[in-house]
């Protein structure tokens, strides 16, 4: 009786190690406790942005969390290594829904803008330059797995530069720069980890440099001659100028960054409190809940909320770089690290420019700004870490 016992006891603690390692297995512990942290986390920043902004609604925010733990979860159980070889399909998805808002009978218009689309007998609205994210990681991913980890030639790296400036350029040509820095920023990080060398990427970063004065430049003359906006939107230009002398135009472009400034300035270390968020809260600062989330964030939680929210990122971003590093495959390697480029470029530019370190862009901070199409996105993105995890081993 006593040896059956112990027999029974030893199976029982067996398979409880083998599931627990294979939980493991299947799963990143270190990226799941960062996304369901930075989720909850997000969740309590928009219900505080609920008691005092209307459009702030807490309960469609729910919605995009549930429908995004579903899609993470679809994601993760499926294996995305053949897309591997699908670059000209992959492109041509690509800017299809990028031009989709302009569409006729899907063309959806929010708050002046067209990039937007409604789907019809649903009736839901839905940003696709959040789908165009994660298009073109896979696309830059399957240009980048042709080279093996090695670019011999100039005008190969050349090429994959052009080829970058495809959805980089559809994505400005339909009215979002924003999201255009965003897919360049990512692909940029793709070519990177492709095996370029070091020389080629400094003349590039030099040339871009170059090339950006050369538009502003030419962008004023032309505005000047013509009369009407040509390169870049007032809007846009205004953005910039107000970026280089914040209180250069305090009435109208340069308005939501000082607002910004004040309300990450008055929240000290510990923050007002919840609920407690005077410039979100009166509507000294719009677009709290989305835009400028990270300053509604920084007045109600202080300097320590902001330290935390840094925190989880890290965790998420250098956990989501050791899941590439355990991938057999060049090209999920490379589609990770273009998802750690996305993640990375949003929370700098969405922190740097509510502190004025950058300029404004309308760049929602993943997993914690108000809407359901980045949150639907963001989930997904997760969920496609997941499966490369869970893949890892698998050679393609």
């Amino acid at each position: 009786m006593i040896s059956m016992g112990q027999d029974t006891l030893k199976r029982v603690n067996k398979h409880m190690s083998s599931g627990k390692g294979g939980f493991r297995q299947k799963v990143s512990i270190p990226v799941l406790v960062a996304w369901v942290c930075l989720i909850a986390y997000g969740a309590l920043v928009i219900w505080t942005a609920s008691l005092t902004i209307e459009e702030a609604s807490f309960s469609r925010q729910l919605v995009g969390i549930g429908l995004g733990a579903v899609l993470a979860f679809l994601c993760w159980r499926r294996d995305f290594s053949g897309l591997a070889g699908m670059t000209t399909v992959l492109l041509v998805l690509d800017l299809i829904v990028l031009f989709s808002p302009y569409i006729p009978g899907l063309s959806y218009n929010a708050k002046g803008m067209t990039g937007w689309i409604k789907i019809p007998l649903i009736g839901l609205t839905f940003q696709p330059v959040e789908l165009a994210k994660l298009i073109t990681i896979f696309f830059m991913a399957s240009l980048g797995a042709q080279y093996n980890g090695r670019i011999d030639s100039v005008r190969e790296y050349v090429k994959l530069c052009g080829m970058l400036a495809i959805p980089f350029g559809a994505a400005v040509v339909a009215g979002d720069l924003g999201s255009g820095l965003v897919v360049f920023f990512s692909g940029a990080c793709i070519i990177m980890m492709s095996g370029p060398k070091k020389e080629w990427v400094l003349c590039t970063i030099a040339v871009l440099v170059g090339a950006v004065s050369v538009v502003l430049t030419l962008d004023s003359v032309l505005d000047g001659v013509l009369g009407k906006d040509v390169l870049l939107k007032q809007y846009q230009m205004n953005r910039l100028l107000v970026f280089i002398d914040p209180e250069s135009d305090t009435s109208d472009a340069g308005y939501n960054v000082l607002q910004s400034l004040i309300a990450v300035g008055s929240g000290g270390f510990f923050g007002k409190g919840i609920g407690n968020a005077s410039q979100s809260g009166a509507g000294f600062l719009p677009e709290a809940h989305t835009d400028f989330v990270f300053a509604l964030l920084s007045e109600e939680f202080g300097f320590l909320g902001a330290l935390i929210l840094l925190a989880l990122f890290a965790l998420l971003i250098f956990s989501t770089i050791r899941v590439a590093h355990q991938s057999d495959s060049l090209f999920l390697q490379l589609a990770c690290i273009g998802i750690v480029g996305m993640w990375t470029f949003q929370l700098l530019e969405e922190v740097g420019m509510c502190i004025g370190l950058m300029p404004v862009t309308g760049i929602p901070l993943p997993f914690i700004s108000f809407g359901s199409s980045s949150m639907l996105m963001q989930c997904a993105a997760f969920g496609i870490v997941q499966s490369i995890w869970r893949s890892r081993g698998k050679v393609a």
